[in-house]
């Protein structure tokens, strides 16, 4: 419910729909890049793709929100900001609220050994650990859900040395993962998608089988 994810925030991050109101977190898993993306890329090789993972989940949301044609249903995507340059929704936070993932943060963490540091949490799947990504949210404005029970999501970095550990290596070794197998997990990302979210965004393309010729085509 909504209301979950706005009781824990301060006011200027609230989502502007009343407290009953459904919503879903929309995750995507280590097998999307097969059974999503590549085939999206494929199929959409002759029109314009600016962002071959945003414009896939935008087609996929686009096709959810088709099933629903007597309902209305507002998407919000993981990257939208709002004037004000903060985002439209926190992801992390959505996703602990709606169960889906565990957010790790500093106030999990009893005796913090950071002093004045900056420190960043991130969200654990008891499934996939690190190795997943929340892509968005889909709202049914008009379905009020005020008996929905909330379900917590699963603490599985559950002793402090490994909270510690955790945040450790997300905020100072974020760019090796090994923050993501903090937990034994059941799947992870394929050795090419790995080098795909590794590679800066211009050379993608590239790996795709896509050039940039083609990119820059209508």
């Amino acid at each position: 419910k909504v209301g979950w994810y706005n009781a824990v925030l301060q006011p200027a991050f609230h989502l502007p729909y009343p407290d009953d109101t459904l919503a879903f977190v929309v995750l995507s898993t280590p097998s999307m890049f097969d059974k999503a993306l590549k085939p999206f890329v494929n199929k959409e090789r002759l029109k314009r793709i600016r962002d071959p993972v945003d414009q896939c989940v935008s087609h996929h949301l686009s096709r959810v929100k088709e099933k629903f044609p007597d309902q209305k249903v507002d998407v919000i995507f993981d990257y939208e900001i709002l004037p004000s340059r903060k985002p439209k929704f926190l992801a992390q936070t959505a996703a602990h609220v709606a169960g889906a993932a565990y957010y790790y943060q500093r106030k999990d963490v009893k005796l913090d050994p950071w002093g004045k540091k900056k420190i960043y949490g991130v969200c654990i799947h008891p499934k996939y650990g690190g190795w997943f990504a929340i892509r968005g949210l889909l709202l049914f404005p008009d379905i009020q859900v005020p008996f929905l029970e909330q379900s917590a999501p699963v603490d599985c970095v559950s002793t402090e040395e490994k909270r510690i550990e955790l945040l450790e290596k997300f905020n100072f070794h974020w760019q090796d993962g090994r923050y993501r197998d903090i937990i034994e997990v059941k799947e992870r990302y394929s050795e090419e998608q790995k080098a795909y979210f590794a590679t800066p965004p211009a050379e993608r393309f590239r790996l795709l089988g896509l050039t940039q010729e083609a990119h820059f085509t209508e």
